[in-house]
Protein backbone atom coordinates (compact mmCIF):
# COMPACT_ATOMS: atom_id res chain seq x y z
CA UNK A 1 0.00 0.00 0.00
CA UNK A 2 0.77 3.72 -0.92
CA UNK A 3 0.40 6.96 0.73
CA UNK A 4 0.26 10.61 0.73
CA UNK A 5 -0.41 13.48 2.81
CA UNK A 6 -1.59 16.69 2.02
CA UNK A 7 -0.76 19.36 5.12
CA UNK A 8 -3.42 22.32 4.12
CA UNK A 9 -3.01 25.77 5.55
CA UNK A 10 -1.60 29.05 3.89
CA UNK A 11 0.17 29.07 7.43
CA UNK A 12 2.46 26.22 6.75
CA UNK A 13 3.69 28.28 4.20
CA UNK A 14 5.01 30.67 6.06
CA UNK A 15 7.49 30.53 9.45
CA UNK A 16 4.91 30.68 11.82
CA UNK A 17 3.53 27.17 12.00
CA UNK A 18 5.39 23.93 11.21
CA UNK A 19 3.33 20.85 10.31
CA UNK A 20 3.93 18.09 12.72
CA UNK A 21 1.00 16.22 11.80
CA UNK A 22 2.40 14.52 8.79
CA UNK A 23 5.05 13.24 11.20
CA UNK A 24 2.45 11.81 13.20
CA UNK A 25 1.06 10.49 10.32
CA UNK A 26 4.17 9.00 8.96
CA UNK A 27 4.72 7.20 11.91
CA UNK A 28 0.92 5.58 12.07
CA UNK A 29 1.67 4.35 8.44
CA UNK A 30 5.07 3.11 8.85
CA UNK A 31 3.72 1.31 11.79
CA UNK A 32 1.68 -1.09 9.43
CA UNK A 33 4.08 -1.12 6.78
CA UNK A 34 2.63 1.66 4.33
CA UNK A 35 5.18 3.15 2.28
CA UNK A 36 4.63 6.90 2.40
CA UNK A 37 5.25 8.04 -1.11
CA UNK A 38 5.27 11.74 -0.80
CA UNK A 39 3.81 14.89 1.26
CA UNK A 40 1.99 18.76 0.08
CA UNK A 41 2.01 21.08 1.30
CA UNK A 42 -0.38 23.64 0.04
CA UNK A 43 -2.38 26.80 0.70
CA UNK A 44 -5.95 27.90 0.95
CA UNK A 45 -7.10 27.87 -2.29
CA UNK A 46 -9.56 25.42 -3.84
CA UNK A 47 -7.98 24.39 -6.64
CA UNK A 48 -4.38 23.86 -5.79
CA UNK A 49 -5.82 21.81 -3.63
CA UNK A 50 -7.79 19.63 -6.19
CA UNK A 51 -4.93 19.53 -8.53
CA UNK A 52 -3.01 18.06 -5.21
CA UNK A 53 -5.14 15.80 -4.78
CA UNK A 54 -5.84 14.54 -8.51
CA UNK A 55 -2.45 14.18 -8.87
CA UNK A 56 -1.66 11.79 -5.64
CA UNK A 57 -5.02 9.42 -6.49
CA UNK A 58 -3.24 8.65 -9.23
CA UNK A 59 -0.56 7.19 -7.52
CA UNK A 60 -1.66 6.18 -4.20
CA UNK A 61 -3.84 3.88 -1.87
CA UNK A 62 -4.85 6.21 0.54
CA UNK A 63 -4.48 10.19 0.76
CA UNK A 64 -4.65 11.70 4.41
CA UNK A 65 -5.45 15.56 4.44
CA UNK A 66 -5.11 17.91 7.77
CA UNK A 67 -6.39 21.36 7.64
CA UNK A 68 -9.60 23.25 6.36
CA UNK A 69 -12.35 21.72 7.89
CA UNK A 70 -13.16 24.77 10.23
CA UNK A 71 -16.03 27.14 10.10
CA UNK A 72 -14.01 30.22 8.05
CA UNK A 73 -14.09 31.10 4.56
CA UNK A 74 -10.69 30.23 4.18
CA UNK A 75 -11.22 26.34 5.38
CA UNK A 76 -11.90 25.17 1.84
CA UNK A 77 -10.86 21.74 2.03
CA UNK A 78 -14.62 20.12 1.54
CA UNK A 79 -15.70 22.29 -1.00
CA UNK A 80 -11.94 21.23 -2.89
CA UNK A 81 -12.33 17.92 -2.31
CA UNK A 82 -15.88 17.39 -3.39
CA UNK A 83 -15.36 19.60 -6.66
CA UNK A 84 -12.07 17.34 -7.48
CA UNK A 85 -14.34 14.45 -7.31
CA UNK A 86 -17.24 15.69 -8.84
CA UNK A 87 -19.37 15.11 -6.01
CA UNK A 88 -21.78 17.01 -4.40
CA UNK A 89 -21.65 19.08 -1.00
CA UNK A 90 -24.53 19.46 1.01
CA UNK A 91 -25.64 20.13 4.76
CA UNK A 92 -26.49 17.04 7.13
CA UNK A 93 -29.56 17.84 9.47
CA UNK A 94 -28.27 15.41 11.74
CA UNK A 95 -24.67 16.23 12.19
CA UNK A 96 -25.40 19.92 12.28
CA UNK A 97 -27.62 18.90 15.50
CA UNK A 98 -24.69 17.13 16.89
CA UNK A 99 -22.55 20.33 16.42
CA UNK A 100 -25.39 22.53 18.57
CA UNK A 101 -25.44 20.09 20.90
CA UNK A 102 -21.51 20.02 21.62
CA UNK A 103 -21.78 23.39 21.83
CA UNK A 104 -24.55 23.99 23.97
CA UNK A 105 -22.47 21.55 26.39
CA UNK A 106 -20.03 24.31 26.71
CA UNK A 107 -22.41 26.95 27.62
CA UNK A 108 -22.04 28.34 24.13
CA UNK A 109 -24.85 29.34 21.21
CA UNK A 110 -23.24 27.60 17.53
CA UNK A 111 -22.47 30.59 15.37
CA UNK A 112 -23.65 30.51 12.12
CA UNK A 113 -20.99 29.71 10.31
CA UNK A 114 -20.44 26.53 12.21
CA UNK A 115 -23.00 25.05 10.39
CA UNK A 116 -20.30 24.70 6.86
CA UNK A 117 -18.75 22.08 9.27
CA UNK A 118 -21.72 20.13 9.10
CA UNK A 119 -21.43 19.63 5.05
CA UNK A 120 -20.29 16.10 3.49
CA UNK A 121 -19.27 15.27 0.46
CA UNK A 122 -21.74 12.79 -1.31
CA UNK A 123 -21.14 9.36 -0.66
CA UNK A 124 -18.40 10.00 2.53
CA UNK A 125 -18.61 8.91 5.93
CA UNK A 126 -18.24 11.31 8.57
CA UNK A 127 -16.08 10.85 11.37
CA UNK A 128 -16.54 11.93 14.67
CA UNK A 129 -13.70 14.41 16.79
CA UNK A 130 -14.11 14.18 20.04
CA UNK A 131 -11.64 16.84 20.80
CA UNK A 132 -12.83 19.45 18.48
CA UNK A 133 -16.13 20.68 16.35
CA UNK A 134 -14.79 19.79 12.94
CA UNK A 135 -16.00 16.36 12.30
CA UNK A 136 -13.85 14.66 9.54
CA UNK A 137 -14.53 12.12 7.01
CA UNK A 138 -13.28 9.21 4.73
CA UNK A 139 -14.20 8.86 0.95
CA UNK A 140 -13.49 6.08 -1.31
CA UNK A 141 -13.19 7.25 -4.58
CA UNK A 142 -12.19 4.73 -7.59
CA UNK A 143 -9.65 2.50 -5.69
CA UNK A 144 -8.20 5.56 -2.85
CA UNK A 145 -9.40 6.13 0.46
CA UNK A 146 -9.21 9.55 0.89
CA UNK A 147 -9.47 11.08 4.75
CA UNK A 148 -10.18 14.29 5.89
CA UNK A 149 -8.90 15.28 9.25
CA UNK A 150 -8.64 18.24 11.00
CA UNK A 151 -5.17 20.43 11.06
CA UNK A 152 -5.32 20.92 14.90
CA UNK A 153 -2.52 19.14 16.39
CA UNK A 154 -4.85 17.40 19.59
CA UNK A 155 -7.25 17.06 17.26
CA UNK A 156 -5.70 15.27 14.53
CA UNK A 157 -3.87 13.11 16.95
CA UNK A 158 -7.20 11.67 18.14
CA UNK A 159 -8.47 11.08 14.75
CA UNK A 160 -5.53 8.84 13.48
CA UNK A 161 -6.36 7.12 16.95
CA UNK A 162 -9.86 6.64 16.41
CA UNK A 163 -10.08 6.41 12.79
CA UNK A 164 -6.95 5.96 10.47
CA UNK A 165 -5.43 3.21 13.03
CA UNK A 166 -7.92 1.04 12.89
CA UNK A 167 -8.76 1.19 8.98
CA UNK A 168 -5.16 0.74 8.74
CA UNK A 169 -5.13 -2.42 10.95
CA UNK A 170 -8.18 -3.54 9.28
CA UNK A 171 -6.75 -3.25 5.66
CA UNK A 172 -3.41 -5.12 7.02
CA UNK A 173 -5.66 -8.15 8.61
CA UNK A 174 -7.84 -8.46 5.48
CA UNK A 175 -4.91 -8.59 3.23
CA UNK A 176 -2.68 -10.86 5.57
CA UNK A 177 -0.50 -7.89 5.94
CA UNK A 178 2.01 -8.62 8.89
CA UNK A 179 5.19 -6.30 7.21
CA UNK A 180 5.96 -3.15 9.18
CA UNK A 181 8.44 -0.28 8.67
CA UNK A 182 10.96 0.13 11.82
CA UNK A 183 13.58 2.89 12.31
CA UNK A 184 17.46 2.95 13.94
CA UNK A 185 20.32 5.71 13.88
CA UNK A 186 23.55 6.13 14.45
CA UNK A 187 24.77 10.15 15.75
CA UNK A 188 28.51 10.65 14.93
CA UNK A 189 30.49 13.96 16.38
CA UNK A 190 32.79 15.84 14.66
CA UNK A 191 33.38 14.77 11.40
CA UNK A 192 31.76 16.55 7.96
CA UNK A 193 28.98 14.95 6.32
CA UNK A 194 31.25 14.40 3.00
CA UNK A 195 33.52 12.44 4.82
CA UNK A 196 31.14 9.91 6.66
CA UNK A 197 29.45 9.87 3.07
CA UNK A 198 32.42 8.70 1.83
CA UNK A 199 32.92 6.35 4.38
CA UNK A 200 29.41 4.28 4.26
CA UNK A 201 29.52 3.93 0.57
CA UNK A 202 30.37 0.48 0.43
CA UNK A 203 26.91 0.14 2.91
CA UNK A 204 24.59 1.87 0.24
CA UNK A 205 26.03 -0.90 -1.99
CA UNK A 206 25.19 -3.63 0.91
CA UNK A 207 22.17 -2.46 2.05
CA UNK A 208 20.44 -0.12 -0.81
CA UNK A 209 20.43 3.62 -0.66
CA UNK A 210 17.10 4.07 -0.23
CA UNK A 211 17.36 2.71 3.48
CA UNK A 212 19.78 5.02 4.40
CA UNK A 213 19.67 8.86 5.28
CA UNK A 214 22.47 10.97 6.04
CA UNK A 215 21.78 14.56 7.66
CA UNK A 216 24.02 16.78 8.65
CA UNK A 217 24.24 19.69 11.37
CA UNK A 218 26.99 21.55 13.35
CA UNK A 219 29.35 19.30 14.64
CA UNK A 220 27.11 15.72 14.30
CA UNK A 221 26.00 13.81 11.56
CA UNK A 222 23.01 11.31 12.21
CA UNK A 223 22.50 8.36 9.92
CA UNK A 224 18.64 7.29 9.83
CA UNK A 225 18.18 3.71 9.00
CA UNK A 226 14.96 2.05 7.63
CA UNK A 227 13.77 -1.71 7.44
CA UNK A 228 10.80 -2.90 5.81
CA UNK A 229 9.55 -6.77 6.84
CA UNK A 230 8.38 -8.67 9.55
CA UNK A 231 9.09 -6.85 12.52
CA UNK A 232 11.59 -9.57 14.41
CA UNK A 233 13.45 -9.67 10.23
CA UNK A 234 13.11 -5.28 10.32
CA UNK A 235 15.12 -5.53 13.97
CA UNK A 236 17.91 -8.21 13.15
CA UNK A 237 18.51 -6.40 9.62
CA UNK A 238 18.93 -3.20 11.23
CA UNK A 239 21.12 -4.49 13.85
CA UNK A 240 23.13 -5.84 11.51
CA UNK A 241 23.12 -2.30 9.54
CA UNK A 242 24.31 -0.26 12.66
CA UNK A 243 27.30 -2.86 13.30
CA UNK A 244 28.21 -2.20 9.55
CA UNK A 245 28.41 1.37 10.24
CA UNK A 246 29.65 1.67 12.64
CA UNK A 247 32.96 -0.58 11.48
CA UNK A 248 32.57 2.05 8.45
CA UNK A 249 32.24 5.14 10.78
CA UNK A 250 34.98 4.28 13.27
CA UNK A 251 34.90 5.48 16.97
CA UNK A 252 33.52 8.59 16.32
CA UNK A 253 29.77 7.21 16.52
CA UNK A 254 28.77 8.01 20.08
CA UNK A 255 25.32 6.92 20.28
CA UNK A 256 22.12 5.14 18.46
CA UNK A 257 19.50 6.39 20.54
CA UNK A 258 17.47 9.46 19.71
CA UNK A 259 17.05 11.09 22.64
CA UNK A 260 20.71 10.95 23.68
CA UNK A 261 23.17 13.90 22.58
CA UNK A 262 26.67 13.96 23.25
CA UNK A 263 26.75 15.41 26.46
CA UNK A 264 24.42 13.21 27.98
CA UNK A 265 26.62 10.15 27.01
CA UNK A 266 29.81 11.97 28.28
CA UNK A 267 27.71 12.39 31.11
CA UNK A 268 27.09 8.82 31.65
CA UNK A 269 30.89 7.69 30.88
CA UNK A 270 32.17 9.96 33.79
CA UNK A 271 29.01 8.74 36.04
CA UNK A 272 29.76 5.38 35.14
CA UNK A 273 34.10 5.86 35.71
CA UNK A 274 33.31 7.83 38.67
CA UNK A 275 35.56 10.71 37.01
CA UNK A 276 34.44 14.10 37.46
CA UNK A 277 34.92 17.46 35.16
CA UNK A 278 35.42 21.40 35.49
CA UNK A 279 35.66 23.99 32.80
CA UNK A 280 37.45 27.07 31.65
CA UNK A 281 36.12 28.92 28.83
CA UNK A 282 36.90 32.01 27.02
CA UNK A 283 35.50 32.67 23.37
CA UNK A 284 31.99 30.24 24.44
CA UNK A 285 31.27 31.73 27.48
CA UNK A 286 29.91 29.29 29.70
CA UNK A 287 28.65 27.25 26.78
CA UNK A 288 30.79 23.93 27.56
CA UNK A 289 29.30 24.16 30.86
CA UNK A 290 25.66 24.81 30.33
CA UNK A 291 25.54 21.79 28.03
CA UNK A 292 26.58 19.39 30.93
CA UNK A 293 24.47 20.85 33.52
CA UNK A 294 21.72 20.20 30.77
CA UNK A 295 21.96 16.80 31.87
CA UNK A 296 20.17 15.25 34.80
CA UNK A 297 22.51 14.16 37.80
CA UNK A 298 25.36 16.08 36.43
CA UNK A 299 26.21 17.39 39.80
CA UNK A 300 28.11 13.96 40.25
CA UNK A 301 30.64 14.92 37.61
CA UNK A 302 30.74 18.74 36.96
CA UNK A 303 32.83 20.27 39.87
CA UNK A 304 32.17 23.85 38.03
CA UNK A 305 32.81 26.10 35.35
CA UNK A 306 34.34 29.57 34.90
CA UNK A 307 34.32 31.84 31.70
CA UNK A 308 37.16 33.73 31.44
CA UNK A 309 36.77 35.76 28.81
CA UNK A 310 38.78 38.78 29.37
CA UNK A 311 42.91 38.45 30.06
CA UNK A 312 42.20 40.12 33.62
CA UNK A 313 39.87 37.03 34.41
CA UNK A 314 42.37 34.57 32.96
CA UNK A 315 44.48 35.77 35.77
CA UNK A 316 42.67 36.94 38.24
CA UNK A 317 40.46 33.90 38.33
CA UNK A 318 43.01 30.93 36.89
CA UNK A 319 46.21 32.28 38.06
CA UNK A 320 47.54 32.50 34.44
CA UNK A 321 50.68 35.00 34.36
CA UNK A 322 50.02 38.07 32.40
CA UNK A 323 53.69 37.91 30.52
CA UNK A 324 51.88 34.49 29.41
CA UNK A 325 49.16 35.65 27.94
CA UNK A 326 51.01 39.13 26.31
CA UNK A 327 53.53 36.72 24.59
CA UNK A 328 51.62 34.15 23.07
CA UNK A 329 48.00 35.92 23.23
CA UNK A 330 44.93 34.78 24.30
CA UNK A 331 43.77 32.70 21.26
CA UNK A 332 47.09 30.56 21.40
CA UNK A 333 48.01 26.69 22.80
CA UNK A 334 50.14 27.81 25.59
CA UNK A 335 47.14 29.66 26.70
CA UNK A 336 44.57 26.84 26.38
CA UNK A 337 46.45 24.51 27.97
CA UNK A 338 47.32 26.74 31.28
CA UNK A 339 43.35 26.96 31.38
CA UNK A 340 42.33 23.15 30.91
CA UNK A 341 45.27 23.01 33.68
CA UNK A 342 44.82 25.44 35.91
CA UNK A 343 40.80 24.71 36.01
CA UNK A 344 41.02 21.25 36.91
CA UNK A 345 43.72 22.11 39.95
CA UNK A 346 40.81 24.83 41.05
CA UNK A 347 38.58 22.42 41.41
CA UNK A 348 40.34 19.51 42.02
CA UNK A 349 38.62 17.53 39.10
CA UNK A 350 40.29 14.52 37.38
CA UNK A 351 39.63 16.32 33.70
CA UNK A 352 40.09 20.23 32.76
CA UNK A 353 38.34 21.97 29.35
CA UNK A 354 40.00 24.68 28.64
CA UNK A 355 38.88 26.49 25.10
CA UNK A 356 40.02 30.08 23.73
CA UNK A 357 39.41 31.33 20.20
CA UNK A 358 37.61 33.98 17.99
CA UNK A 359 33.72 33.32 17.57
CA UNK A 360 33.36 36.24 15.10
CA UNK A 361 31.78 38.08 13.67
CA UNK A 362 34.65 40.75 14.34
CA UNK A 363 38.59 40.51 16.18
CA UNK A 364 39.92 38.41 13.67
CA UNK A 365 43.44 38.52 11.94
CA UNK A 366 45.56 36.77 9.23
CA UNK A 367 47.12 34.80 11.97
CA UNK A 368 44.19 33.97 14.03
CA UNK A 369 41.36 34.28 11.39
CA UNK A 370 37.27 34.02 12.57
CA UNK A 371 36.60 30.59 13.23
CA UNK A 372 39.98 29.81 14.89
CA UNK A 373 39.49 27.89 18.54
CA UNK A 374 42.51 26.46 20.71
CA UNK A 375 40.85 23.48 22.54
CA UNK A 376 42.64 21.95 25.42
CA UNK A 377 41.77 18.49 27.36
CA UNK A 378 43.55 18.30 30.81
CA UNK A 379 43.81 14.61 32.29
CA UNK A 380 44.66 13.09 35.65
CA UNK A 381 48.47 12.93 35.28
CA UNK A 382 50.20 16.50 35.53
CA UNK A 383 51.73 15.85 31.63
CA UNK A 384 47.86 14.54 30.26
CA UNK A 385 47.77 17.27 28.13
CA UNK A 386 45.85 17.04 24.48
CA UNK A 387 45.46 20.00 22.40
CA UNK A 388 43.37 20.73 19.23
CA UNK A 389 43.78 23.93 17.20
CA UNK A 390 40.80 23.88 14.70
CA UNK A 391 38.85 26.27 12.40
CA UNK A 392 35.51 26.59 12.05
CA UNK A 393 33.15 27.98 9.78
CA UNK A 394 30.11 30.30 10.16
CA UNK A 395 29.35 32.45 12.27
CA UNK A 396 29.35 33.03 15.79
CA UNK A 397 26.89 30.93 17.06
CA UNK A 398 27.75 28.19 15.08
CA UNK A 399 31.44 28.37 16.51
CA UNK A 400 30.83 28.30 19.69
CA UNK A 401 28.67 25.37 19.38
CA UNK A 402 31.10 23.11 17.51
CA UNK A 403 33.76 24.45 19.67
CA UNK A 404 31.40 22.83 22.87
CA UNK A 405 30.84 19.85 20.42
CA UNK A 406 34.58 19.03 20.14
CA UNK A 407 35.70 19.50 23.89
CA UNK A 408 32.40 17.15 24.63
CA UNK A 409 34.22 14.74 21.33
CA UNK A 410 37.72 14.65 23.04
CA UNK A 411 36.49 13.65 26.12
CA UNK A 412 34.20 10.85 25.45
CA UNK A 413 37.03 9.81 23.45
CA UNK A 414 39.55 9.60 26.16
CA UNK A 415 37.21 8.24 29.12
CA UNK A 416 36.27 5.10 26.25
CA UNK A 417 40.20 4.69 26.52
CA UNK A 418 40.31 4.21 30.15
CA UNK A 419 39.53 1.62 32.65
CA UNK A 420 36.59 1.57 34.86
CA UNK A 421 37.01 2.89 38.80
Amino acid sequence: MKAAILALGSELLGTIKLDRNSLRITAELEHFGVELIGKSTIGDDETTIGDALKHWMEHADVIITTGGLGPTTDDLTRSAVATALGRTLSQDPELEAQLRRRFASLGRQMAEVNRRQAEIIEGGTTLSNARGTAPGMRIDHEGTTIFLFPGVPREADYMIEAHLRPWLQEHASANGITETIEHALLKIACLPESEVEQRILPAYEEFGREWITILGAPGEVTLHLKAQGEKPDCEKKLQTMQERLRELVGDSVFTNRANASLAHVVGELLTEKTKTIATAESCTGGLLAERLTRVPGSSAYFLGGLATYSYESKTDLLGIPTALILEHGAVSEPISNAMAQAVKAKYGSDYGIGITGVAGPTGGTDEKPIGTVHITLAGPAEADIEHQLKRFPGDRDRVRLQSTQWALHMLRKRLNLTQCG
